[in-house]
């Protein structure tokens, strides 16, 4: 199994966070991990086993300073 380093979904990218899980419930323990540290999460399901990819959200924008 090779999974993909990246994915997009929705127009976002997310990237894979290199575990590969043999349970579901495994990954979205990762995966309500991730979210608790203000990522985004996706857990994708490849040939039986399960790989939680993640992005991290934007909580503000910085200002350009002129």
């Amino acid at each position: 199994m090779s999974p993909n380093l990246a994915m997009i979904s929705d127009g976002k990218k997310f990237m894979w966070d290199g575990q590969i899980y043999d349970a579901k419930e495994e990954a979205s323990r990762a995966g309500e991990s991730y979210r608790n540290e203000h990522f985004e999460t996706q857990v994708v399901e490849e040939d039986g086993k399960f790989l939680v990819y993640t992005r991290r959200t934007v909580k503000e924008w910085a200002a350009a300073v002129q």
